[in-house]
């Protein structure tokens, strides 16, 4: 892998230098405040966001690999960076199996570093990943399926926090019948896990889950939750006059469930 350098800090939108690059042919990794995309010749390589579970959690929950086998192959060729070509060589996993679980990653990833299309950070020429090339995608392609997903994700239901926020249940409305997916995805909602942590204990893609869970926020049966606010310290005296400005007020109660319902039908409303 060749070091050079980090380039400076850019607050040139992601996708632009992202299209910048591709027609520089560049190579090299180009992070983001969300994730990293690993170019070669500028084509997209690899890309890996820390709200997305990794290509070797995919592979070791759904059982196509055994989890000392993902180890073993990192152990061995990580610094070679030609992780995924020992997984085929050693004959733990077939080169389709391989590449359909690494598109797979990559687009999930993808999303998440491209959906708000924040400012790039930095560009490190010649930075290559670990795993190796297994399947390079034009960057145009990536761009296009990272907008046809936001897209997608906004027709079903407008609001983003579902995709990063710990999810919660919504008592009252009926569970019954769902379609099995959406019901097992259902079932992973504790209040606590976010929408990557349920795809990972479902050994399913990221967007098949983040589809389901936006469903499931439409029909008024999960919501993310609400982050907490301290409490302020207990005083003995009042504040002096000139006192700094103490914590935030807490949330305002939420709205009753009638209220709830009519604005989850608004903005359900509104997309349509």
């Amino acid at each position: 892998m060749t070091t050079s350098t980090r380039a400076p800090r850019t607050d040139e939108p992601a996708s632009a230098l992202l299209s910048t690059l591709a027609a520089q042919g560049a190579t090299g990794a180009l992070s983001t405040e969300s994730g990293i995309v690993y170019l070669a010749t500028g084509h997209v390589v690899h890309v890996e966001s820390a709200v997305t579970p990794d290509l070797g959690d995919l592979l070791t929950h759904s059982g196509a690999l055994a989890p000392d086998g993902w180890w073993e192959a990192i152990d061995q060729a990580g610094r070679r960076c030609r992780v995924g070509r020992q997984l085929v060589d050693s004959g733990q996993l077939p080169v389709g199996a391989l590449e359909l679980c690494h598109l797979g990653a990559l687009f999930d990833a993808a999303y998440f570093v491209l959906a708000h299309d924040g400012p790039a950070l930095r560009f490190r020429p010649g930075a290559a990943h670990w795993l190796g090339a297994v399947r390079a995608v034009p960057v145009d392609t990536v761009l296009r399926e990272s907008r046809r997903r936001r897209e997608l994700l906004h027709r079903i239901w407008p609001e983003p926090a579902v995709d990063r926020a710990p999810l919660a249940r919504v008592p009252g409305p009926d569970a019954a019948d769902l379609p099995a997916r959406r019901g097992r995805t259902l079932a992973q909602v504790d209040g606590v896990r976010t929408a990557a942590q349920i795809a990972m204990a479902l050994a399913c893609r990221t967007f098949h889950t983040l589809v389901e869970l936006r469903r499931l926020a439409a029909a008024g049966l999960v919501a993310p939750v609400a982050p907490l606010v301290p409490a302020p310290a207990p005083t003995s005296a009042p504040a002096p006059v000139n006192a700094e400005p103490g914590p935030p007020p807490r949330p305002t109660a939420p709205d009753e469930p009638d209220t709830a319902l009519l604005r989850r039908l608004l903005h359900a409303l509104e997309a349509l």
